[in-house]
């Protein structure tokens, strides 16, 4: 069974940074794309950022483009997202994703699996 455990959120000044890190189990990581969503209060849930299996291709909202970068640990199982130059309209909680399938890109919000979701909070 896949499981996604996200970890690095906390509250942070605007300005700063954070990384989140998503620790999968479950199957062969290194086949999988993977993926950065966050849903804000009273909002839609959102795409933030992917990278596909080969490590070479990655993708990024343009709210965050420029500020977030997301990298891949295939030994470790692990996708981080490095956020930097924060800003309060980054606040929101942030999921880990991955797509059911192997060797297909996230494109969209069907068919993943998901992780618990950490908290980010930006303050002004």
């Amino acid at each position: 069974q896949v499981q996604l455990v996200e970890s690095g959120g906390g509250l942070v000044q605007a300005g700063g940074s954070l990384r989140l890190s998503c620790v999968a189990s479950g199957r062969t990581f290194s086949n999988f794309a993977m993926g950065w969503f966050r849903q804000a209060p009273g909002k839609e849930r959102e795409f933030v950022a992917r990278i596909d299996w080969s490590h070479s291709i990655t993708r990024y909202a343009d709210s965050v483009k420029g500020r977030f970068s997301i990298s891949r640990d295939n030994a470790k199982n692990t996708v981080y997202l490095q956020m930097n130059s924060l800003k309060p309209e980054d606040t929101a909680v942030y999921y880990c994703a991955t797509p059911a399938r192997p060797f297909v890109t996230i494109t969209t919000q069907d068919s993943l699996y998901w992780g618990q979701g950490t908290q980010v909070t930006v303050s002004s």
